[in-house]
């Protein structure tokens, strides 16, 4: 069943990569997403309390660089 639910999101992310969007299109989304709400978070630092920024920045440039592999090396 885990094997089914795997494919089934395997299925829909390759769909939409393959009709909705460019991989490295949406990989540079994110990092200049990510690097926008990191600097707003980092800015309103004080009055939104604790936020495990690192975390949050971390597994969004995860995300990135598994569309595009931008800061592989080789």
């Amino acid at each position: 069943m885990a094997t089914e639910c795997v494919s089934e999101v395997e299925n829909r992310l390759n769909n939409f990569f393959t009709n909705v969007i460019d991989p490295k299109d949406m990989a540079k989304a994110i990092r200049q997403a990510n690097y926008m709400l990191t600097l707003s978070v980092i800015r309103e630092r004080d009055s939104l309390g604790k936020i495990n920024l690192e975390n949050f920045y971390y597994w969004l440039n995860e995300l990135a660089e598994v569309l595009d592999p931008y800061l592989e090396v080789e």
